[in-house]
């Protein structure tokens, strides 16, 4: 995995990846794009972890069972050679994109989102990135700013996947745990930005 961000194996159309996945890595990155409509999206992502997770285990996509249940991170089992194996999942969507994470070394957390104008971003920013995170938006020219605030909700939201809570305001006990979190950026087509965290 590259030190400043990580690359993800995008699921074609014709039902492969763009190119292979490095399974040596300690967490795998998948994504799908041109899916608008949030079923088709969620259909997609799942077929392209059910087809890269029979790809590292060898056996056919049966092998590998998926799970989400509510107030439960996903994760899936598979089958290999016989013996059960857990992966942590993460998922996310937004746009015509989907990305996911696979990580069999513990929880992982991924997060998207297309830059686009955030019309009360300032109160959005203090409530729920921090005062911190707000005050650094505010400093930024205008127009930088759309891309800055995705950049941040990313990693918040990643962190907060990893460790498994649901989504609320900011509070000042939570910081060291959502820091706790490595957290690397993801490379994205333009106009979305993401971010990967790690326990």
């Amino acid at each position: 995995m590259d030190a400043l961000s990580v690359p993800l194996r995008w699921w074609t159309p014709q039902g492969g990846f763009d190119a292979a996945i490095d399974w040596s890595a300690e967490v795998v990155a998948v994504g799908v794009a041109g899916q608008d409509e949030r079923g088709a999206a969620r259909a997609a992502i799942r077929a392209a972890l059910r087809a890269a997770l029979a790809q590292w285990s060898g056996a056919g996509p049966d092998a590998v069972a998926l799970h989400a249940e509510p107030g439960v991170a996903p994760y899936a089992i598979i089958d290999k050679a016989g013996a059960a194996r857990r992966a942590w999942l993460a998922i996310s969507h937004d746009g015509a994109l989907s990305v996911a994470a696979i990580r069999f070394a513990g929880p992982v957390g991924i997060d998207l989102m297309q830059v686009s104008a955030v019309p009360d971003w300032e109160t959005v920013a203090r409530d729920y990135l921090g005062p911190l995170s707000a005050a650094a938006l505010a400093a930024l020219p205008a127009a930088e700013r759309d891309a800055a605030f995705a950049r941040s909700w990313a990693e918040r939201e990643s962190r907060i996947k990893c460790l498994g809570w649901q989504l609320d305001e900011w509070r000042a006990a939570d910081e060291p745990a959502l820091h706790a979190c490595a957290c690397l950026p993801l490379d994205l087509p333009a106009g979305y930005a993401g971010a990967l965290a790690l326990a």
